[in-house]
């Protein structure tokens, strides 16, 4: 499946001439797969967690955000894939738009594939979340060290992930910030003033 199948849900969800999220028409893949995580004040508080597969962001929702700290288990709920643009993409999205609210990129850099199989043999990024389980080294401005998403079946029915640091926590690694507090690693600026800016 290509990009641009990838991308319809996206895109049909969306006006993009209200709306001044990327389009996802050119994608551009750099040589290191990258990753992003950013901060969504929508309905709903959330951080979300975007790795690069395949020409696009596979992306999840993680309420409380991703830690460091390897006792903390984080609900990743799927979603839609993104365009790789999407990675730089900080400001608001119109009230009566899907996902209206203010964003900022709290966290992006690159991401090293560490998945396995039983027999020690390297498996293919998308291999091994087709399979449920994936693991992999953030090289990020604030994350840092390996991590791991694995698949289960929710109470509902439907599939969601757990977001999990692996490996012992690193002196210096940063914790789930307050989300209002919180500052993009793009413009140093918190929530409330990509909200101000954006109304002035």
């Amino acid at each position: 499946m290509g990009a641009d199948d990838r991308l319809r849900t996206y895109r049909d969800k969306r006006d993009f001439g209200r709306t001044r999220e990327p389009s996802g028409q050119a994608p551009a893949a750099g040589e290191r797969p990258r990753f992003v995580v950013q901060i969504h004040d929508a309905r709903r508080m959330h951080f979300d967690f975007r790795l690069q597969v395949d020409g696009v962001l596979r992306s999840w929702s993680v309420p409380k955000g991703p830690s460091a700290d390897p006792g903390d288990k984080r609900l990743a709920v799927p979603t839609e894939d993104h365009p790789l643009e999407y990675e730089e993409f900080e400001g608001v999205i119109p009230k009566g738009e899907y996902g209206g609210g203010t964003v900022i990129v709290w966290d992006h850099g690159w991401y090293e594939p560490l998945s396995h199989d039983r027999k020690g043999r390297p498996v293919g990024f998308e291999e091994s979340l087709a399979a449920g389980h994936a693991t992999f080294r953030l090289h990020g401005a604030k994350l840092h060290g390996e991590y791991a998403l694995t698949r289960f079946r929710g109470r509902d029915g439907d599939d969601a992930w757990l977001l999990v640091r692996k490996g012992p926590a690193r002196s210096g690694d940063h914790g789930t910030p307050d989300p209002r507090r919180a500052r993009s690693v793009r413009s140093g600026r918190t929530l409330a003033q990509v909200a101000a800016d954006a109304d002035s």
